[in-house]
């Protein structure tokens, strides 16, 4: 704190160069700022040393792992998920799943078929993310699941919205989160062909 202030309080110094008259005051401050200066600007240069040490460190090692990370994390989530729906009554999204898929087909593809179909698709991308099998193969199967997942919004706008379209019910927010799992599809994607986060661009090879 004293560093701070004694950096806002000090003289300008254009005005000692112009030579202009110092007052009492100004002359009191001027030696004050100057011991300041003498004992805390080594130790803050050592601060901010460690510090940037700390957060070298910290964003190399989520450059590293951030990506795995998200796409086990994904994996987990939908295997979770799917898991779920091969029993009736625990997953809270298998009726309106039910229901979806039922009006997509025209009625040709009852419940009893379409949730361990839907269990199962979820399950293999799940495993896929997770071990990182066949990543095109399984992002498009993330992707054509998701887009099955967004399509109530615009069937049942009057069941998910109290106030369209601004105030969704749960079920609303259940299908609106999948936003963020696209965008972690699409990034995981970007990485299919060997790519990576860069924590430092300038270190990155073109």
């Amino acid at each position: 704190t004293l560093w701070l202030l004694s950096k806002v309080f000090y003289p300008k110094r254009e005005q000692l160069r112009e030579k202009t008259p110092l007052t009492d005051s100004q002359r009191g401050v001027t030696v004050l700022c100057d011991r300041i200066h003498k004992q805390m600007e080594p130790r803050m240069l050592r601060f901010f040393t460690r510090f940037d040490q700390v957060d070298q460190q910290m964003t190399g090692w989520m450059a590293r792992y951030s990506i795995p990370l998200l796409r086990i994390g994904l994996g987990i989530v939908f295997l979770w998920f799917g898991v779920l729906k091969f029993f009736p009554g625990l997953s809270p999204a298998q009726d309106l799943a039910a229901r979806t898929i039922s009006d997509l087909t025209l009625g040709l593809v009852p419940a009893a078929l379409s949730l361990p179909v839907l269990a199962l698709w979820e399950c293999v991308i799940g495993l896929g993310l997770i071990m990182g099998w066949r990543l095109r193969i399984t992002l498009l199967l993330l992707w054509m699941q998701m887009a099955g997942t967004i399509t109530p919004l615009f069937l049942y706008p009057g069941a998910l919205f109290t106030l369209m379209p601004i105030a969704p019910t749960l079920e609303g927010q259940y299908i609106i989160k999948n936003i963020v799992l696209i965008c972690a599809g699409l990034v995981i994607g970007a990485t299919a062909r060997g790519g990576g986060v860069v924590a430092e661009p300038s270190r990155a090879r073109v």
